[in-house]
């Protein structure tokens, strides 16, 4: 249910990236309306999306996706220890004009529960895989 949900959102993310942003903006700025976007801050949100609907529906079988699992859970487990480093890249990032932009006191906290949200995706995914080659060493027995 959960992996569903996920890539549910993935595929959202992917197909309209701009409404998941301005929720993020919303959520983590205190003026989001002085926001200036870089040309390629809806291509970050869609390849995020993608790498959560490539994990969870895919697994980490592949040679190639176990280097994005094992770079999403880097970036996770990055955001969990030290999410203010990971923040200021983000907002360099994605935004032109960062010095305007104030950040509202829960912006870590929140990042921290970005972390866990990506640390959750590898984890389904490896689950993922374990029932699959389950199912596999069934069907072959």
């Amino acid at each position: 249910m959960l992996r569903k949900l996920l890539v549910a959102f993935g595929c959202y993310e992917i197909v309209k990236p701009k409404p998941v942003i301005d929720a993020c903006e919303r959520i983590g700025l205190e003026n989001p309306a002085k926001a200036k976007r870089r040309p390629h801050a809806l291509w970050g949100a869609r390849l995020e999306g993608f790498v959560f609907v490539w994990l969870l529906v895919r697994g980490r079988t592949g040679g190639g996706s176990r280097v994005v699992g094992a770079a999403l859970a880097l970036a996770g487990l990055a955001l969990v220890a030290v999410p203010r480093p990971i923040i200021e890249l983000s907002q360099r990032l994605v935004y032109e004009n960062t010095d305007e932009l104030e950040l509202k006191p829960w912006v870590e906290p929140a990042a921290r529960a970005l972390g866990a949200l990506y640390l959750l995706v590898v984890a389904l995914s490896v689950r993922h895989d374990e029932a699959t080659a389950e199912t596999a060493s069934t069907r072959t027995a």
